[in-house]
């Protein structure tokens, strides 16, 4: 079994999911007490966050660099990073390292490609949303069709990710405010939804709504098991 190698922490609250997630499903491919090999760098979100929203990205960059080679570094096979919103310097943290990196939008665009769709709403952090290193890698590497909210909605989203689900608070409000920005983006033609951000199935369950939801956490974790029992 390879070792997987995590970069965590953006939130923690959704680490703890990938970390359930990577285990059950080893669990249930091999049955009896098997588990993950695996080993997690943990960061400070407070910091990461601040340099989000600052602009700062050249900083967060050489945080996640540092990161990634500290997981390298303790024997990683191969690299996930628990969050889509830090994909943004996916490519400056591969050219870093010497290990495979598990980019989490190609994870989830292949099962959407699975299932015949081809236009699809994303809901995220403003950052994935609206700047094109998710979206185009999307719709250039894959040829999927992206609908993303209109702005406010955009403002909505962002806003509960970070002052709500990244602090645990999973808010019934602000589910229906969700689940109400789902039915505009099926009304504008995606045939399902993206919850591209680590923290939106906190909130937001299939059954919540009746159209297809590509939990990118639960997808990104599942690929992540997929090489390490290849």
């Amino acid at each position: 079994m390879k070792i997987i190698g995590m970069i965590g922490g953006m939130s923690w609250e959704s680490s703890i999911e990938y970390y359930r997630l990577i285990n059950e499903f080893v669990r249930d491919r091999l049955g009896g007490l098997h588990s993950a090999r695996s080993l997690m760098y943990s960061v400070n979100f407070e910091e990461i966050e601040q340099m989000q929203h600052r602009g700062e990205w050249d900083k967060a960059t050489e945080l996640m660099i540092d990161a990634a080679r500290r997981v390298e570094t303790g024997g990683a096979d191969f690299l996930i990073i628990c969050t889509n919103t830090m994909h943004r310097m996916a490519e400056d943290i591969e050219r870093a390292i010497h290990i495979p990196l598990l980019h989490i939008a190609d994870a989830t665009a292949h099962r959407i490609q699975e299932k015949g769709i081809r236009r699809v709403g994303l809901l995220g952090t403003r950052f994935t949303m609206e700047e094109d290193f998710y979206r185009g890698r999307l719709q250039n590497k894959f040829g999927l069709e992206v609908l993303t909210p209109d702005t406010d909605e955009r403002e909505r989203v962002h806003r509960i990710i970070y002052r709500e689900l990244c602090m645990g608070k999973i808010e019934q409000a602000s589910r229906q405010a969700y689940l109400r920005i789902i039915d505009r983006l099926k009304s504008r033609g995606a045939e399902a939804v993206i919850l591209g951000c680590t923290e939106i199935s906190l909130l937001i369950k299939p059954s919540d709504c009746d159209i297809p939801l590509f939990d990118t956490t639960r997808i990104h974790a599942e690929a992540a098991v997929d090489i390490a029992l290849k």
